[in-house]
């Protein structure tokens, strides 16, 4: 199975990238959506977190209410910091285990991981393939604003707070552009799957997730 790196900063558009993938084939696998797996009650990352950060950050029904978390982690490098040594090690081994579930059901296809922390841990060497999604930053700051519902100046904070785009495309062997129309993202996503497969089938890619 050919595992492929996915990341880009906060509200780039990575999710629609993602759905994109999947719907051409490939087996997709959301970070965001294991660290929240690892940060529910009775998983490992739970009571570190809770211990780490409070019981301010749980919501009434005693799970991490992670706006509550974010504010803190996104003002505070340090408290960033931890919360990624907390998270990121079970993210990772929650990963393996999706993964070779996977590779035993389709070992010729082809794995898309989307992780927006993928290049700062680390984690991006793990993979046979990186790709880079990115936007503009006028785009980037609207995308977050709306979404999240928050004032132009935490979109911004929570921009800086992180990897710059043009940083993460340093690292890149592929990257695609969302800062035009649904459509113009597509085209570009089905060129990249298109230029995976002739890499898949002419090289034996690595197997090893160490």
């Amino acid at each position: 199975m050919l595992r492929v790196g996915l990341t880009g900063s906060i509200a780039v558009g990575k999710s629609y990238v993602v759905s994109v993938f999947a719907e051409l084939g490939c087996v997709t696998f959301d970070a965001d959506k294991v660290a929240h797996s690892v940060m529910a009650p009775g998983r490992p990352a739970y009571d570190d977190l809770a211990r780490e950060f409070g019981n301010d950050i749980l919501a009434p029904d005693g799970s991490i209410d992670r706006q509550k978390l974010g504010a803190i982690v996104f003002v505070d490098e340090a408290r960033r910091r931890r919360l990624n040594e907390i998270v990121h090690p079970r993210v990772i081994e929650e990963q393996n285990r999706l993964l070779q579930e996977a590779e035993s059901k389709h070992p010729d296809g082809v794995a898309i991981i989307d992780a927006a922390l993928m290049i700062e841990s680390g984690g991006y060497k793990r993979f046979d393939k990186l790709i880079v999604v990115y936007c503009d930053r006028e785009t980037q700051i609207a995308r977050l604003t709306r979404r999240n519902q928050i004032t132009r100046e935490d979109a911004e904070r929570r921009v800086a707070a992180q990897m710059s785009s043009d940083e993460k495309l340093r690292y890149a062997d592929y990257a695609i552009d969302t800062s035009g129309t649904f459509e113009e993202t597509r085209q570009r996503v089905v060129e990249v799957y298109e230029e995976l497969l002739r890499f898949q089938r002419s090289t034996d890619a690595p197997r090893s997730l160490a």
